[in-house]
C-alpha cells in the first residue's frame, strides 16, 4: 500500500489537527460505549481522557513507530461488571476497577519481559499468515452486527427505521466518494466528511419529524446539547472516586477481581498480536521486530493501567484506528499523538462532549461499515500468498472463519474466552495438527 504520510512524517499543523480529529471520531463510539454499558456512574469524558493518556504512553514505549490509538477494551466488560458485582458499594467497585486494570496491565508487562528474553520467532511460527490472516478478518466481521444494528437505529427513539438507514448510507457513501474521488485534502478526511453529511441529513429529518409528529423521521437525540450547563467541566476520574474507599476493600474482594481480570489479559494478548500484524502489513514494516513485540506489549500494558487510572477502562489497540490508517493512507504517528492530545482537551469541554454524544448511532454505523470492512479486507489480503489449494490451509482458514463469525466463545466462571480468541486458538491447533500434511511436501 502506498502511503500518503508514512510513520515518521509530520503533516502541516493546520492539516494535522483535522487528521487527528478524524482518528478521534473513528475511535470515539467504541471508547465511550464501554462506560455506558457498565453504568454505575462511569464517566464517558473520563474514558476519553484515559484513552488519550494510554495512547501517549503507548507511543512513548513504542518509540513513535506504531501508528495505533488505544481505547476502551470490550474484552474486559465482564471483568468490570464483576468488580462492581462483588463490591460492598459502588465506590468500592471503582477500587476494583483500578486494581483489576493493574493486574491485567502487569500481565502484559510480564509477557513483554518474556518476549524480550526469548524473541518473537515463535510468534511467526505459531501464527503464520494462514492463521493470522483469517483471525484479523474476523475481528472486522465480528463487529458487522454492531455496525448494521446501529445503522438501522434512531438515536431519538431507539427504534429501527428506514430513515436511520438513509442517514447511515449517506455517511457511508460520502466517506467512500471522498476517499476515492476527493482531492488530496478531502481524500485524507473522508470520515469527517461522511459524519458531517450524515449528521446534517439526520438533523433535517429530525426537524421535519418533530414538526409533523412523524416518530420514524426523528433520528437525532439533541438532549446532550440541550443539557449543557457549563463550558468546561472536570471529568469524574476513576481514581478520585476510588481513593475514598481504599480502606473498605479486603483481600478476598481483590482476589476475586484479580481472577476476573488476569485470564482476560492473556486472551487479549492474542488480539494484540493480530492488530499489530495487521498494521504491520499496512505500513509494510514488521512492528513485532521493530520496535518489537516486547515494546508494543509494554506500551499496551502500561498504557492500559494509566488509562484505567483516569477512565476506569483497560485500554487496547483499536482496529478502528488501524482501519482509519488503511483507508486514509495516513500512518503518521504525529497524527495519533495529536489525536491523543485532542482527547485530553475534549474531555474537559462540555459542548464538545455533548456534540460527540449527539452524533446519531446510524451515522456512526454507516461509517463503521467501512471501518470494520477494511479490517476484514486487511486480513484477507494476508492470505494472498497462502496456497488455498492445499487441504491443510483450507481447514485452518475455514475453522477460524466459522468459529469467529459463528460467535464461538467459552465461559469459565467469570472468565470468557472471546470468539476471536477461540477462533485463533482453534486455528493454531488445526495448523499444528495438520503440520505433516503430505500435500505440502
Amino acid at each position: 500500500m502506498r502511503l500518503i504520510y508514512n510513520v515518521q512524517d509530520k503533516p502541516a499543523w493546520n492539516h494535522l489537527i483535522l487528521f487527528a480529529f478524524q482518528q478521534v471520531l473513528a475511535i470515539m463510539a467504541a471508547t465511550i460505549a464501554v462506560p455506558m454499558i457498565i453504568g454505575n456512574g462511569m464517566s464517558t469524558a473520563a474514558a476519553i481522557f484515559g484513552a488519550g493518556m494510554g495512547t501517549f504512553i503507548y507511543i512513548l514505549f513504542t518509540a513513535r513507530k506504531s501508528p495505533v490509538f488505544l481505547g476502551s477494551s470490550f474484552a474486559f466488560i465482564g471483568s468490570m461488571n464483576a468488580a462492581f458485582a462483588g463490591a460492598v458499594s459502588v465506590q468500592t467497585g471503582y477500587v476494583g476497577l483500578l486494581f483489576g486494570a493493574l493486574c491485567a496491565g502487569l500481565v502484559y508487562v510480564i509477557l513483554s519481559f518474556v518476549v524480550k528474553s526469548v524473541g518473537v520467532d515463535w510468534v511467526n511460527k505459531l501464527m503464520p499468515p494462514v492463521v493470522i490472516g483469517p483471525t484479523v478478518a474476523i475481528i472486522g466481521l465480528s463487529l458487522a452486527g454492531n455496525a448494521v444494528g446501529d445503522l438501522q437505529t434512531s438515536s431519538a427513539t431507539g427504534a429501527p427505521t428506514q430513515w436511520a438507514v438513509l442517514c447511515g448510507l449517506v455517511a457511508l457513501f460520502t466517506t467512500m466518494l471522498c476517499s476515492t474521488y476527493g482531492k488530496k485534502g478531502v481524500k485524507l478526511v473522508p470520515f469527517i466528511m461522511g459524519i458531517l453529511a450524515g449528521y446534517i441529513v439526520a438533523a433535517i429529518l429530525t426537524f421535519i419529524g418533530n414538526s409533523t409528529g412523524n416518530a420514524a423521521m426523528q433520528i437525532t437525540n439533541f438532549a446532550p446539547l440541550q443539557n449543557i450547563t457549563s463550558l468546561f467541566a472536570v471529568p469524574d476520574f476513576t481514581f478520585l472516586k476510588a481513593f475514598g474507599a481504599m480502606g473498605e476493600v479486603d483481600a478476598g474482594y481483590l482476589g476475586t477481581v484479580a481472577v476476573a481480570y488476569i485470564p482476560v489479559a492473556f486472551v487479549v494478548f492474542a488480539e494484540h498480536i493480530a492488530d499489530h500484524k495487521n498494521i504491520s502489513s499496512i505500513i509494510e514494516h514488521d512492528l513485532l521486530s521493530d520496535p518489537g513485540l516486547d515494546r508494543t506489549l509494554l506500551g499496551d500494558g502500561v498504557g492500559s493501567i494509566v488509562g484505567a487510572f483516569f477512565g476506569g477502562c483497560p485500554n487496547t489497540t483499536y482496529g478502528e484506528s488501524v482501519a482509519c490508517v488503511a483507508i486514509t493512507k495516513n500512518a503518521s504517528v504525529a497524527t495519533i499523538a495529536v489525536a491523543a492530545a485532542e482527547c485530553l482537551i475534549i474531555s474537559f469541554i462540555s459542548p464538545f462532549i455533548a456534540f460527540l454524544s449527539s452524533i446519531p448511532a446510524c451515522v456512526m454505523g454507516g461509517v463503521c461499515m467501512a471501518l470494520y470492512g477494511f479490517i476484514s479486507v486487511s486480513g484477507l489480503k494476508m492470505l494472498q500468498k497462502v496456497d488455498l489449494e492445499k487441504n491443510k490451509n483450507l481447514f485452518v482458514v475455514s475453522t477460524i472463519l466459522i468459529a469467529g463469525i459463528g460467535g464461538l466463545s467459552l465461559t469459565f466462571g467469570r472468565v470468557t474466552i472471546t470468539s476471536i480468541a477461540c477462533a485463533l486458538i482453534l486455528g493454531i491447533i488445526v495448523n499444528n495438527l495438520l503440520a505433516n500434511d503430505p500435500d505440502l511436501k
